[in-house]
């Protein structure tokens, strides 16, 4: 850990001289740290970052130059934000966070993960671009911290169920059922249809689900196939739970420090490589459903009505734990804007 530390302390130093020094360089370089390792088929957030370095890089022509550091070489999630937002340091940092490093400054973020909010990708889409929940958050995040939240990070398809008991079209259909659960969330959720949720890390879900110490469990297809679910699971419902994203944050006082102009070009550097991400995570989804079932997967959607039937029977049990975190009008505008980018699209 005193390694680990006095690591990140040489990286801030460096920055701060990177930075200080940059009126008289032509370039100025910027770290770029996120989760998951350098792979571009398999981690979209290292495909996300390698786009958006390139965009960045090609409409400043060499004005700022991005480094990208995969696999939290800059540290933690906690180690991370806090080299973005603490004040005064002036560090050229952009980091890609998960929800855990995100939530513990704005817990608001949560009334974007509410259970069956979407009906399809380009909803989720049309929510993050254009809604008035995000834009508010965005104005939030940055008076909270000083930090410029830009882009919700299209990371993997959405979660779907998986069980190895029976196929589930509806919410009876869990009764009884034991299912592996990430947080206190899941936890709600499953018990208001009727099942258990049971806590277990990622690295003992195999066995967990091997050895029927839960039946079940929720991921996108991607993680079920990098964890190999599909060796101890029979069932997939596409069921939209919730949409897989992370979020894209620069460091204010190198945001705020830039040009209106280059402000402007990251801005849209930024969401041209998530449409690009979306391009590619939705088009392998797809396959990796496929490969889903040639593995011998049973994969089932849903429709209106049982879809409905999930959220009918999902949402309130879940916002009723959120409101102990959240102020119950983020949740209102969340659902409001959720509603109206579902009718948008359709």
């Amino acid at each position: 850990m005193r390694m680990r530390r006095a690591v990140i302390c040489l990286l801030i130093m460096v920055s701060i001289l990177a930075l200080s020094g940059s009126a008289l360089a032509e370039t100025l370089t910027v770290k770029m740290s996120y989760n998951g390792p350098p792979d571009e088929v398999n981690n979209a957030v290292h495909y996300y970052a390698v786009n958006f370095k390139k965009l960045v890089e090609d409409k400043l022509e060499g004005k700022i130059k991005i480094e990208l550091y995969p696999d939290s070489q800059l540290g933690t999630e906690e180690e991370r934000m806090e080299l973005l937002t603490k004040s005064g340091l002036n560090q050229p940092i952009i980091n890609v966070a998960s929800y855990a490093g995100m939530a513990p400054l704005l817990p608001e973020l949560y009334a974007a993960s509410i259970p069956f909010m979407f009906d399809s990708y380009k909803a989720a889409h049309q929510f993050f671009d254009s809604g008035r929940y995000w834009s508010k958050l965005k104005e939030e995040f940055k008076k909270r911290t000083g930090a410029v939240l830009l882009e919700a990070v299209e990371e993997g398809g959405f979660l779907a169920f998986t069980n190895s008991k029976r196929e589930i079209k509806s919410p009876d259909d869990f009764k009884g059922l034991k299912f592996r659960a990430m947080d206190e969330g899941q936890v709600i959720l499953y018990k208001a249809f009727g099942a258990s949720g049971i806590p277990i890390p990622w690295t003992e879900l195999y066995m967990a689900l091997k050895t029927g110490v839960v039946d079940g469990q929720m991921n996108p297809a991607t993680y079920i196939i990098i964890g190999s679910l599909y060796e101890v699971q029979k069932y997939m419902t596409l069921a939209n739970i919730q949409y897989s994203d992370q979020f894209l944050v620069v460091n204010g006082d190198l945001f705020d420090g830039l040009p209106e102009a280059e402000q402007k070009a990251i801005a849209e550097a930024a969401h041209q490589a998530n449409v690009m991400t979306r391009e590619m995570v939705e088009s392998q989804d797809a396959e990796q459903i496929k490969f889903l079932e040639e593995k011998g997967m049973k994969v089932y959607a849903p429709n209106e009505d049982e879809m409905n039937a999930f959220r009918d029977k999902g949402q309130p049990a879940y916002i009723e734990w959120l409101k102990t975190t959240v102020d119950e009008e983020w949740l209102n505008m969340a659902l409001e804007d959720a509603k109206a980018a579902n009718e948008a699209v359709k």
